[in-house]
């Protein structure tokens, strides 16, 4: 068989599936005029007369029925490309009648070779099921008759494809009350699934493919497929209905679906790129460029226990993320701090990626498209940082009418509307606007007062999105895009703290930032694409404490262009450039650094106050390319390099990278090894090199060398594992270190370290009832002040993480799922050790007293010589959906730590440090909340 037909018969392999009803029915079922229940041992009914096309392809079976298949004729005359074989006899497979008995129902794949005269040859069951599915699935595909696959000159040639049978038991009609009229059937509740492209490298979505459905009254009912290749259609009556599913660049589909009450129909729909020698777009998820990319689903993300649905705090479910300290609003990725990890929105970096205290993220889970989280390794596209790389995108506005929600829960509420722009409709305009604002401080801020914390104001916080964008297949994709978040905290200190008797008044934190954004995406030829985005943003840190204050306004412009270029089959080059630039202004009121001969940690309130202002341009610019490598079909190499430079130290860094991909099994069960290694940089912080505030101007940048090596394996059709790991090497590492008179701070380079561990996940992938995973990683992560001092483990260090996940949907509209995490305590560098502990001095110094206020200032114990107890607890969720005839309602109730477990957070000490106390966290935390969807 010549490689054109091997082509056309790999991905006849995906395509090949099939339903049974009662009799069994399969992917090249009988056509739509065969009785469901005909007895198994009558011959079938001969096909209808085909319609008139070249090809005939299938859906993935579903429901009682399964998909039918419209065989074509055989072609009168060799059609100049490969052709894989097409269904002409179909025989019912004999539903095994112990297993009818007790009620079983299975799914069974088979390997079918096919000889050049279009009958089978050969069946080997490759997805095995028993209790007799197996045999009576050979039995019938032996009796099976194909149109045999062709070469492109049109001569019949040999092939092996995957074909599938699925028992399916029918389920009985009650019978009719006599003497009443049969009620009509109910509407079909829904109809719907996904289009995919089916290409050598995988399966592909197709947003924008056009499906359309026909009944019996012949009127046509057309809908395009959305981000991820997903399609619905709602209010169809029962019946048999003709669906087309058309995309450019790839052959119609065309298939017979049988639609039944008070059912609903999910379907895949793969279409095949056209004949030998066309070039196709892919308009969908792009293959990896990383070592390891985590990309989660929006209903996984809806529905993570423990997470109020808040997307991005899904991401801490993920191998490699560490948990935060208390309700610290961190991401802290293998081993890494959390400003060594980077959050972008379609690629415009932003400061922040939680609110004040973790309770949810700056953008919410309604307008996101995807979140990829790269825990290290990644491409060559993304740089000034050592640590992860977070990329959210925003969704596209819906344009097939007007569609909003409302949503309130405990801790905020939040609106959103989109559709269509008036007048402007037909010309691919659509626009969406979103707000959110928290009023936990509506009653947190009591709560904390009537129990003497002495609070007057809880964090309150806001968000907003708003976004006008058009669509065109030949002028790609634009969006203006206007987006922020502004967090504010204010607390009121009665009496001042023993340890700082001369702080007195308000406390206050804020922290904003906006963006307005420009961004566009075109495919502008079949081997060019051009992705660029511009962003103007400013982003403002305020800080006050007493009489002491920190202001910081930064004013950035940031831009990223890239084009790709595919110059063959296997060999594809992004290249681009990335720049960062502005102003930075800072002025600050903090207290002068300790005299000569002054306890260097005496209260800072004490000492006298000096004023400093400083305002500053910045320009951080980086070009990269990066190449994309399919030297076999197995095969996949990501060689890289980027170029950074940052204007505030006068530094240049440049950074090669590669990652590569392996299949060791292709097809399935897919065996994929992977492995990279590559050369990551972040520039020093302001503060770190501007003189004024005793910084070092001479720092150079962070490095980190990162290795990972891999493993993912399909375990079924539904379960994968993976397994990695990773080693990161660090050095010049910016560390903060006492003058020699103990004065002051000093910067320098001379920081090294280490992080090095494993991750492994067990995922079950999103199907119509339950998704799930479990997450485990095991890391060190350790670090010298220079070479050849003291090795200490650095705050964020958690040796395990283990977490376990899933949601299943009840039926009716409820849906429950659960979360249980077990971490290592956090380590802890405290100032009075732990008496349970053999090596505890009762009679050590904790503490000295300062005379001139009274005060005792605290002696710590070391680098982080404790870790606090074992981390665990078990949230909840619990959701119930309404489905209304055009709103929905739905309602849910997460709760956190359900066994409310003491999980230790800090240590607290009494006025002069002789005796300590646990500082637990939240306690069991339930929130409500309410939502209509229109």
């Amino acid at each position: 068989m010549n490689r054109p037909l091997r082509r056309a018969a790999a991905l006849l392999l995906a395509l090949s599936s099939a339903v049974a009803v009662g009799p069994a029915r399969a992917q090249g079922s009988p056509p739509a005029d065969k009785p469901a229940d005909k007895p198994a041992d009558k011959p079938p009914a001969p096909p209808p007369e085909p319609p008139a096309r070249d090809r005939g392809d299938v859906s993935v079976p579903r429901g009682a029925d399964g998909a039918i298949i419209t065989p074509p004729a055989p072609p009168a005359a060799p059609t100049g490309k490969a052709t894989p074989p097409r269904l002409l006899k179909y025989v019912d497979p004999t539903y095994p009648p112990e297993a009818q008995a007790q009620g079983k129902e299975a799914s069974v794949a088979l390997q079918l070779d096919i000889d050049a005269q279009g009958r089978v040859t050969g069946a080997a069951v490759v997805d095995p099921a028993g209790s007799g599915f197996d045999e009576a699935a050979k039995a019938a595909a032996m009796q099976l008759e194909f149109e045999p696959g062709r070469r492109a000159n049109g001569q019949a040639a040999p092939s092996r494809i995957l074909y599938r049978f699925t028992f399916t038991l029918k389920p009985a009609a009650p019978p009719p009350t006599p003497g009443e009229p049969a009620a009509p059937p109910p509407p079909v509740e829904r109809f719907g699934g996904v289009v995919v492209a089916d290409i050598p490298e995988g399966e592909v979505f197709l947003p924008g493919a056009e499906v359309t459905v026909r009944g019996a009254d012949g009127v046509p009912r057309a809908i395009n497929a959305v981000e991820g290749g997903a399609f619905t259609l709602g209010d169809l009556p029962p019946g048999s209905y003709r669906v087309t599913v058309k995309a450019p660049g790839y052959e119609p589909l065309e298939v017979v679906e049988e639609l039944r009450a008070d059912e609903e129909v999910r379907v895949k729909y793969r279409l095949l790129p056209v004949g030998d020698g066309i070039e196709v777009t892919i308009r969908g998820d792009r293959p990896p460029r990383e070592v390891t990319k985590r990309t989660l689903t929006k209903r996984e993300i809806d529905r993570i226990p423990g997470t109020n649905g808040d997307a991005l705090k899904s991401i801490q479910n993920l191998p490699g993320v560490a948990r935060p300290p208390g309700i610290a609003g961190v991401l802290l990725v293998r081993g890494s701090g959390p400003a060594e990890t980077q959050t972008f929105i379609d690629g415009t970096p932003v400061p922040l990626i939680y609110h004040f205290g973790g309770l949810s993220s700056v953008v919410p889970t309604e307008v996101l498209s995807k979140i990829d989280f790269y825990p290290g390794n990644f491409g060559a596209e993304y740089g000034r940082v050592q640590g992860g790389i977070v990329d959210v995108g925003l969704r596209p506005p819906k344009d097939d009418g007007y569609h909003g929600l409302v949503q309130v829960d405990l801790i905020d509420a939040r609106l959103l509307l989109e559709g269509p722009i008036p007048f402007l409709e037909d010309e691919g305009w659509s626009f969406l606007v979103a707000g959110r604002r928290s009023y936990i401080d509506a009653w947190l801020g009591p709560v904390l007062e009537s129990a003497g914390a002495g609070v007057t104001q809880a964090p309150v916080y806001w968000d907003y999105q708003a976004l006008v964008e058009h669509n065109d297949e030949d002028t790609g994709r634009f969006r203006i895009g206007f987006f922020g978040s502004d967090d504010s905290l204010e607390l009121l200190v009665d009496e001042p703290s023993p340890g700082e008797p001369a702080l007195s008044g308000n406390i206050g934190l804020a922290t904003r930032f906006q963006r307005l954004q420009l961004l566009y995406e075109n495919d502008v030829s079949a081997k060019d694409t051009l992705r660029a985005n511009f962003a103007l943003g400013q982003d403002d840190i305020e800080f006050s404490l007493g009489p002491l204050f920190f202001l910081l306004n930064v004013k950035t412009i940031n831009s990223r262009f890239e084009h790709t270029h595919k110059f063959s089959k296997g060999v594809t080059l992004n290249s681009g450039f990335d720049v960062t630039f502005g102003e930075a202004a800072v002025s600050l009121r903090l207290p002068a650094a300790s005299r000569p001969g002054e306890p260097p940690n005496q209260p800072f309130s004490t000492r006298p106050f000096r004023q400093l202002d400083d305002q500053r341009g910045y320009a951080f610019p980086a070009v990269y390319s990066e190449l994309e490598l399919t030297p076999t079909p197995r095969l996949r190499l990501v060689p890289g390099v980027r170029l950074d430079l940052s204007s505030v130290n006068g530094v240049g860094d440049f950074s090669p990278r590669v990652s590569g991909r392996y299949d060791i099994a292709q097809g399935f069960p897919r065996t994929t090894a992977k492995a990279g290694v590559g050369v990551y940089t972040q520039p020093p912080q302001f503060q770190q090199v501007i003189e004024v505030a005793g910084g070092n101007p001479d720092l150079g940048s962070n490095r980190a060398i990162q290795y990972a090596v891999g493993l993912e394996q399909d375990i079924t059709r539904q379960i994968e594992g993976s397994a990695e790991a990773f080693f990161k090497q660090l050095d010049r590492q910016v560390i903060a270190s006492a003058t020699d008179d103990g004065t002051g701070t000093s910067y320098d380079n001379r920081g090294v370290g280490y992080v090095v561990g494993g991750e492994f996940l067990l995922k079950y992938k999103p199907d119509e009832d339950f998704f799930g995973w479990a997450a485990y990683t095991l890391s060190r992560s350790a670090r010298q002040r220079s070479p050849g001092e003291e090795e200490f483990l650095v705050n964020f260090d958690q040796t395990h993480i283990l977490t376990v996940l899933g949601s299943y949907q009840l039926g009716h509209g409820w849906e429950f799922g659960a979360r249980f995490r077990l971490v290592s305590g956090n380590l802890v560098d405290p100032a009075v050790c732990n008496p349970s502990e053999p090596t505890c001095d009762p009679n050590r110094v904790n503490g000295l007293l300062f005379a001139p206020t009274g005060t005792y200032i605290p002696i710590p114990l070391g680098n982080n010589t404790e870790r606090l107890p074992l981390y665990h607890t078990l949230d909840v969720r619990l959701d119930k959906r309404w489905k209304f005839e055009s709103w929905q309602l739905s309602a849910y109730l997460d709760v956190q730590n359900v066994y409310n477990n003491q999980n230790v957070e800090a240590i607290g000490y009494n006025f002069n440090y002789t005796a300590r106390q646990n500082v637990n966290g939240l306690p069991i935390l339930p929130s409500i909340g309410v939502r209509a969807d229109f």
